[in-house]
């Protein structure tokens, strides 16, 4: 009998075209994918790559049972939707990846909630970047993410993907207590020439935003310090080491030290979860959407 996992290696490969995308796909070492793909040949009885210059391609074979992982992975999602639709009832396990500040400020409202109104749902939370979430719920890992983009940078949303907008998260731009600036109502990005940033990881979507968003503005971004946490680069503020961007959903306290600046043009973020559309007519899908919904209506951005 074909082993599931191994056709979800398959899918990924057929879809990233390398076994390095398939393992960043699917969060695996390229060893593993090899691996898993040498025990579906052998399950199959023929070779389903073969080599092409420096790296794979997919035999006729693969490529027909890439076809048919597909259809089977996406029937899997139907068949648990089925199976809960016709209890009428969202019971189960939901797991759901969300980026950082969503997870202090958005989904401890919504698990209580969730567990008050819908007893027989476990909601399982892993905190992931949105790309990182997003490719977890495409390959199965994950039931669904919480995401973001910008106002001025959208982030691709794979065409298996459904997405529903759940707020608008303002942002502010945090400045040490003697800055310049301090003492402004408003600023623009471009009011920042001189300044050092402090920003996210290089790769991540916000830190490209970020440069795109500054350079828009007729700015070269000076990037000084790199901080995954925005509570670590409020105190890199606070300490006089740079400005930084800082949403206000999930942001709690800030240090004494630090001025919050509302920027002139609006800059916004854009929070919507996502979910593999073969899964929604999952109850569990829909009673997590809507409570997310009424948690974040609440909410100002």
């Amino acid at each position: 009998m074909l082993n599931l996992e191994r056709l979800r290696t398959l899918d990924a490969l057929a879809r990233h075209g390398s076994v390095s995308g398939a393992a960043d796909g699917l969060h695996v070492t390229t060893s593993a994918v090899s691996q898993q793909m040498a025990k579906l040949e052998r399950e199959v009885g023929q070779p389903l790559l073969a080599r092409n210059g420096r790296g794979v391609r997919l035999t006729d074979a693969g490529r027909l049972l890439a076809d048919h992982a597909a259809r089977i992975i996406s029937q899997v999602e139907q068949a648990q939707a089925d199976v809960e639709a016709q209890r009428g009832r969202a019971v189960g396990e939901l797991r759901v990846g969300a980026f950082p500040t969503a997870m202090r400020g958005l989904l401890p409202g919504t698990l209580s909630a969730l567990r008050t109104c819908h007893p027989d749902l476990r909601v399982r939370v892993r905190e992931q970047e949105p790309e990182e979430s997003m490719a977890a719920v495409v390959r199965g890992d994950l039931d669904m993410a919480l995401a973001i983009d910008w106002h001025n940078k959208r982030m691709p949303v794979p065409a298996e993907l459904t997405r529903t907008h759940l707020l608008d998260d303002s942002v502010d731009i945090a400045v040490p207590a003697d800055h310049r600036l301090a003492g402004r109502e408003r600023i623009s990005l471009a009011d920042f020439a001189e300044d050092e940033w402090i920003s996210w990881n290089e790769g991540q979507f916000c830190h490209e935003w970020l440069v795109f968003s500054l350079r828009g503005a007729g700015v070269e971004p000076r990037i000084a310090h790199i901080a995954e946490e925005h509570h670590t680069q409020l105190s890199f503020v606070e300490a006089g080491l740079g400005v930084c961007v800082t949403p206000r959903l999930g942001r709690g306290p800030v240090p004494h030290g630090v001025r919050l600046l509302p920027v002139c043009d609006s800059v916004r973020r854009h929070v919507y979860a996502v979910w593999r559309s073969d899964a929604d007519r999952r109850p569990s899908i829909r009673a997590a959407v809507d409570t997310l919904r009424q948690v974040a209506s609440g909410i100002g951005g």
